[in-house]
């Protein structure tokens, strides 16, 4: 096997490599990637190469346009009628067009937004000790940290950890948070859930449907907070920080730092998505494409690993609802958007179907949305 690094190949004797020893050893340490790099780890640990990105790289089959997406300004969502309609036309355009878009003045003060990226940041440069307390790979546990969720299923691990925070439907006792990094993530996350709310209104009107017909459906009532940290990568053009993926649930919102890396793919290109004071990313999950019958996009995105970190970021993803109920309720497309000219494009799916596949598949590249497709 042909390993790249640097430029330089080197010979790897596959029958003396023990990958899953290796990623076992790195699960156990319990101390992530940030371990790693206070370690002092100069060369890439070989279960973090990526080389299909490496090879593409190499080929120069990767184009990165500096255009970037849309940005939907809600400083006069509740001014005005014209004004709201304006707002649901641009929603609409991103929706369907990129499946991204960002949002400014959209009410979440920008204190508030600093500060829980700083102390996602504490949490995660705190002492190794302190956070394995916290480190498990028990999708049910309401607060936690890890590196990869699937580590034990993917062939190339991501550049990144991670601590998880289940918000809605039942939160956790804070008592069971760590201190660190706990008020600011509980006030972020009343603020997210606001804004969460207008979201699906609006996206309902967008769909010319009724203003609560998405909440109606339980898109806002799961709701999970990741608190993503990519340490400085001592080889960032071998690995990824985070893969090219696209989300699972309805709808994420992230707030990114000023430390550059998200990319999007549209129209057969990765486009950037640079810093924007006071922004937060809006984008479509694989959920709200089944449920719009394709009517909104979800799209391709990843994270480039960097020398020049840390990078930090909080997704808030609202997904469907497995805390409680799991085993019942079914999500196919919206009814009110099929006809003649528009037949449905997927199967109905039930919550512990996709909840089960979700985990099962992990970051594999392809959208989750395809498994149900039916068949034409």
């Amino acid at each position: 096997m042909i390993g790249l690094n640097n430029g330089r190949t080197e010979q790897y004797d596959s029958s003396e490599y023990d990958r899953e020893r290796e990623v076992q050893a790195f699960d156990d340490s319990k101390a992530g990637v940030k371990g790693l790099v206070d370690g002092g780890v100069t060369r890439l640990p070989r279960i973090f190469l990526h080389n299909q990105y490496v090879a593409k790289m190499k080929s120069d089959s990767e184009i990165v346009t500096k255009f970037s997406i849309p940005v939907i300004d809600f400083e006069g969502l509740g001014k005005s009628a014209v004004q709201r309609a304006d707002i649901v036309r641009g929603i609409k355009n991103a929706c369907e067009k990129w499946g991204f878009f960002q949002v400014v003045h959209h009410e979440i003060p920008s204190i508030v937004m600093e500060k829980v990226i700083e102390d996602v940041r504490h949490f995660h440069e705190q002492d190794s000790e302190v956070k394995k307390e916290f480190y498990s790979r028990d999708v049910m546990r309401k607060f936690s940290y890890n590196s990869n969720f699937d580590l034990h299923k993917t062939r190339a691990a991501n550049w990144r950890d991670t601590l998880s925070l289940v918000v809605a439907p039942n939160p956790p006792d804070p008592r069971e948070m760590a201190e660190v990094c706990r008020d600011v993530l509980i006030k972020y996350a009343e603020y997210v859930m606001k804004l969460g709310d207008t979201l699906f209104e609006l996206l309902s009107e967008a769909l010319g449907l009724n203003l609560n017909h998405l909440k109606d459906m339980e898109c806002a009532k799961g709701l999970v907070l990741a608190g993503h940290y990519y340490p400085t990568c001592p080889e960032p053009d071998l690995t990824l920080g985070l893969s090219s993926h696209t989300d699972g649930g309805f709808l994420t919102i992230l707030l990114q730092d000023q430390v550059c890396g998200l990319q999007v793919f549209h129209e057969n290109q990765w486009f950037d998505v640079p810093f924007l004071p006071g922004a937060l990313i809006v984008n479509i999950g694989d959920l709200m494409q089944l449920i719009t019958n394709d009517k909104f996009k979800s799209i391709h995105h990843r994270v480039l690993a960097t020398n020049s970190g840390p990078r930090i970021s909080v997704a808030s993803l609202f997904i469907m609802n497995f805390q409680e109920g799991s085993g019942s309720g079914l999500y196919g497309p919206i009814k009110e958007l099929l006809s003649e000219e528009s037949p449905p494009v997927y199967r109905e799916t039930s919550r512990k179907e996709y909840v089960t596949y979700l985990y099962c598949k992990g970051l594999d590249g392809t959208s989750l949305s395809t498994h149900f497709k039916l068949q034409k």
